[in-house]
């Protein structure tokens, strides 16, 4: 997955145009790796899925 496609993505979830957005197990590192650099990364929830998935969410308020 490049890095533009994942900022594009994280962009979207932020301003709300995306509510949640489904990683791919094989997709997770490069979107990961993409996440974390981000000033607002604690304003991402990953929720698990069977398999390996993880379903992402925006928050308004940063996670502890």
């Amino acid at each position: 997955m490049k890095e533009e496609l994942v900022t594009e993505i994280l962009n979207k979830l932020m301003t709300g145009e995306l509510s949640e957005y489904f990683v791919k197990n094989d997709e997770f590192l490069d979107f990961r790796k993409v996440l974390v650099k981000r000033q607002d990364f604690k304003h991402f929830r990953g929720i698990g899925q069977r398999g390996g998935d993880v379903l992402y969410q925006y928050l308004k308020e940063p996670r502890s």
